[in-house]
């Protein structure tokens, strides 16, 4: 009887070549999907900063119609103060400036425990926040508000450092430093840097930047993020203000 061999066709397994082969076009598929992931989820928290700016918008409307006035900028902001301690997050009132060692002349942050809101951005970093004094001061005896009608807001918003005025007389600012985040402060009251100047920190080497971490003068910038401007920037305009005001009649 003749003696019958199975065929070995097809029996074979996957040779070392036939996997480095399969790896190497699945790691090239992967290569390909990961820049469109990282710009993905980078819009994501745009997205979700915006969104949390525009509710901590409403919520300084809200609070200047109850109380007369905006909140000051939070204490526990620089860095040699920690999160944690000196009333961080809890606007930076006469009542209150013993319990902070300093902050009050420095670009500050958003009060967030005043106001309940969150604390950080999308990247987890504090909202930058500054306010016109006149808004902010004790609202006198016989009185609805602190300012008056013919207040004026002493910031601008600019399209760039040296550009035209987009905004003039702003009252009040608030802004996330976005991805890069140079000039941010952290929850630990550290604040970044990514310039090595010394002696003193110019926080982001960009210029347009530059305007949103300094407080030498009141000129802020808004424009279209680039490569190395990725600030997110919103404000609240003087008319919108006196307008709410006079709303609930807090003004006249």
């Amino acid at each position: 009887m003749k003696k019958i061999v199975p065929s070995k066709i097809g029996s074979h397994g996957f040779s070392l070549i036939e996997i480095a082969v399969v790896l190497f076009i699945v790691a090239l598929l992967l290569g390909g999907l990961l820049p469109t992931l990282s710009s993905q989820m980078e819009q994501q928290r745009r997205n979700e900063t915006r969104k949390l700016m525009e509710e901590i918008r409403e919520s300084l409307l809200g609070y200047v119609m109850v109380n007369g006035r905006l909140p000051s900028p939070a204490c526990g902001t620089i860095p040699t103060v920690p999160g944690a301690l000196n009333n961080a997050g809890i606007e930076l009132i006469p009542a209150s400036a013993a319990l902070c060692t300093s902050g009050a002349g420095d670009i500050a942050v958003l009060p967030w425990a005043t106001l309940g809101v969150k604390e950080t951005d999308a990247w987890g970093n504090r909202l930058a926040y500054r306010v016109t004094p006149v808004f902010t001061g004790a609202v006198a005896a016989g009185t609805s508000a602190t300012f008056l009608l013919s207040s004026s807001g002493n910031m601008s918003i600019k399209e760039s450092a040296t550009g035209n005025t987009i905004a003039p007389n702003i009252p009040v600012i608030l802004w996330s430093h976005g991805p890069n985040a140079c000039g941010a402060y952290m929850p630990s009251g550290a604040r970044i840097d990514d310039d090595s100047s010394t002696p003193a920190p110019i926080y982001c080497a960009n210029a347009d930047q530059q305007e949103n971490t300094n407080n030498t003068n009141t000129i802020y910038v808004s424009k279209t993020n680039t490569s190395t401007f990725d600030d997110l920037v919103i404000w609240i305009s003087t008319n919108t203000l006196i307008s709410r005001m006079v709303a609930v009649n807090k003004l006249p």
